[in-house]
C-alpha cells in the first residue's frame, strides 16, 4: 500500500542529495516537484526549508540470560536497544522493502514467507533517555532533519 505523504517524505531526503533543488542568490533553495501522485499532480515535500522535522523512536533490547555480571547484561541490552532505535529511524526515513512469497498447491496455501529489509545511513541520532528494568533496556532516540543538515 502506498501512502502519498509517506512517499513524499521518503523521497525528499534522496532528492536533496541528488540536487533536485534550484538555488537563487536572493533566497533559500526551492524544491521542485519531488513526487507526482497517482493522479499526476505534484505532492509537496513534508520537509521544507523553514521547517525542522524531529523523528523520535523507542528502541528495545533484552539482556541475554547468561552473562558474567549485571553490568554486562546492561551493556548488551543497551547496545541492542540502540541498534533497534537506529533501525526504526531508518525505516521511518527511508522506508521498508517488503518481499512476500506464497506457495499454493491444490487451491490451498502450503507455504507463506515475508522478508523485510531497510538500507540507510543514519547520522546524528541522539539518545535522550535510557531505562533498564528486569532485563529490558529501552532507549528513546531522536534525530532532527532539516535542510541545513543536507546542504552541508
Amino acid at each position: 500500500m502506498r501512502i502519498s505523504a509517506l512517499l513524499a517524505l521518503l523521497l525528499t531526503v534522496p532528492a536533496l542529495n541528488a540536487g533536485f533543488f534550484s538555488t537563487d542568490a536572493s533566497s533559500e533553495p526551492q524544491i521542485k516537484c519531488v513526487y507526482s501522485g497517482t493522479d499526476g499532480h505534484c505532492v509537496e515535500p513534508i520537509l521544507k526549508s523553514q521547517n525542522e522535522l524531529v523523528i523520535t523512536v523507542v528502541g528495545q533490547g533484552v539482556a541475554p540470560s547468561v552473562t558474567a555480571s549485571p553490568a554486562q547484561a546492561y551493556a548488551l541490552a543497551k547496545r541492542a536497544a540502540v541498534a533497534d532505535g537506529y533501525r526504526q529511524i531508518a525505516e521511518k526515513v527511508r522506508g521498508v522493502r517488503v518481499e512476500g512469497q506464497d506457495t499454493i498447491k491444490n487451491m490451498m496455501l502450503v507455504q507463506s514467507s515475508t522478508r523485510t529489509s531497510v538500507e540507510a545511513l543514519v547520522k546524528g541520532a541522539n539518545v535522550t533517555n535510557t531505562t533498564f528494568k528486569e532485563g529490558l533496556c529501552e532507549v528513546e532516540m531522536e534525530i532532527a532533519l532539516s535542510y541545513s543538515r543536507f546542504l552541508q
